[in-house]
């Protein structure tokens, strides 16, 4: 059995007792150090994460950025590997890793981006930037996220970007109405990170954003070429960017 990497996997969640398991496994397979940084889980998270081969620590919620800023403090190995709970490595995935250290390559850039491919209630998003996305998820363990209240990202100024042919799967919902709730609740915290940033939203902004979303991710891109199931998935992210939108300009108008 080949040794694992200098690499910790790390994972923050709260209530993924359905998930937890299959993205610890994926990453005990391959890293020296896995770590499910918890906020307070009240079903079975805390037991199939350990059971999967994980080391769990307790952590309140701190925020999407800055949730995983403190987990990457506890890694104990000098490159990080993150997947959120609903995100596991791909079976090909381990092998590209591993040649990527064993042939110390992993030293030519600080940040790798991995691939990500996104299943919607068992539909697998090929096509439509949902089935090659590019995610900077390995990384030299001194980097951190930069403040954000979603959709953080990793603070990239000065360091070395390169892309590596492994794949992440991503199952993003458990059900239909879970993902449209949990796609209104990002909605509104982009408003109101956008507002604090002083940023503003016309009239049309909203329609015209949710439009290009279409026209880019399911005509141009292909989305259509998925089925039904991804049919749906753009329904609702195109109402998610129309929402967002909205919300801004609720709040630019309310101050104006």
């Amino acid at each position: 059995m080949a040794a694992p990497l200098p690499l910790s996997g790390v994972v923050i969640a709260k209530d993924e007792g359905d998930r937890i398991g299959r993205c610890v496994a994926s990453l005990a397979a391959i890293c020296s150090d896995v770590l499910v940084l918890d906020s307070g889980s009240t079903d079975d998270t805390v037991a199939a994460a350990t059971a999967a081969g994980a080391r769990v620590e307790q952590q309140p919620w701190l925020g999407f950025a800055a949730q995983k800023n403190v987990a990457i403090t506890r890694a104990r190995q000098p490159w990080v590997l993150l997947l959120d709970a609903d995100e596991w490595l791909d079976p090909g995935a381990p092998a590209v890793l591993r040649g990527l250290f064993d042939s110390g390559k992993v030293e030519d850039a600080d940040v790798w981006r991995l691939l990500r491919r996104t299943h919607f209630l068992g539909t697998a998003l090929n096509h439509g930037g949902w089935g090659r996305e590019k995610v900077e998820r390995l990384f030299r363990n001194d980097l951190r996220y930069r403040p954000a209240d979603v959709h953080e990202r990793l603070d990239l100024d000065g360091r070395r970007v390169a892309d590596l042919p492994a794949r992440i799967e991503h199952d993003t919902a458990r059900s239909d109405g879970e993902y449209a709730a949990k796609l209104q609740r990002y909605a509104r915290l982009w408003a109101q990170q956008q507002r604090s940033e002083g940023r503003r939203a016309g009239a049309l902004a909203a329609p015209l954003h949710a439009a290009a979303y279409w026209l880019k991710n399911v005509v141009l891109r292909g989305g259509f070429l998925d089925g039904r199931g991804a049919r749906r998935y753009h329904a609702l992210h195109a109402r998610y960017v129309h929402d967002k939108y909205r919300l801004l300009r609720d709040a630019s108008s309310a101050v104006a």
